[in-house]
């Protein structure tokens, strides 16, 4: 069965989701024969500078910087609840489309989920930003890979036409924003939803896959 994520490195609903998932998966049954493929989405695709993210959501969503506060003092609670150590104060926001060339590459070395769960540690825990060549080469470093190898990827471009087919197959598939999963290309669920409904939808996939009523 394979479950494909729609995420961007720098939505903090994102990495909550992919922990949701992953507390479903730690007691399903069949969790051993499950594949999760990383899909590229964009939040900014047209951001072309680093910015300050608080600096940007009150600009997005016409807030006052104590509304920002706020909001984000909620979401480093609930991400709290799941074992992870937000710090949003100093986060940047910026192109992320590099970000996701190096996750598909790394899909090819099986290396795609350490790769992710380092870029989201560094930036919502770490508060580092992902958006240069430097930044993107330290987080790769962090885990083991070589540095010369992820230069090439980076400056090559390779791996930009596999962002742009995951972009438009989210379109196809309805998705506009993120995290968003979908199991065996049936079954889908948008946004960090509680755990329950990760559970049942995985219950569920596998009933229609195993052929049980």
């Amino acid at each position: 069965m394979i479950i494909d994520v729609w995420s961007d490195v720098v939505c903090p609903w994102c990495y909550i989701g992919k922990r949701r998932l992953e507390k479903a998966l730690s007691t399903f049954e069949h969790k051993e024969e499950i594949t999760i493929r990383h899909r590229a989405f964009q939040l900014q695709p047209d951001i072309e500078t680093t910015v300050a993210t608080q600096e940007l959501l009150a600009t997005k969503y016409n807030l006052a910087p104590s509304a920002v506060k706020e909001m984000q003092a909620n979401v480093c609670a609930i991400a709290d609840g799941e074992g992870l150590c937000y710090d949003l104060d100093n986060t940047l926001s910026g192109n992320t489309f590099d970000a996701h060339r190096l996750l598909l590459w790394a899909a090819t070395i099986g290396k795609q989920d350490q790769l992710l769960e380092a870029m989201y540690s560094s930036y919502f825990e770490k508060s580092k930003p992902l958006f240069s060549h430097a930044d993107l080469v330290s987080v790769c470093l962090s885990i083991g890979l070589d540095a010369d190898v992820v230069e090439d990827i980076v400056l090559s471009g390779k791996f930009t036409e596999e962002v742009n087919a995951d972009r438009t197959l989210a379109s196809q598939l309805g998705a506009t924003g993120v995290p968003f999963f979908v199991v065996d290309m049936k079954y889908g669920i948008s946004g960090a939803q509680p755990l329950e409904a990760f559970t049942q939808t995985l219950e569920s996939a596998w009933k229609e896959r195993a052929g049980v009523s």
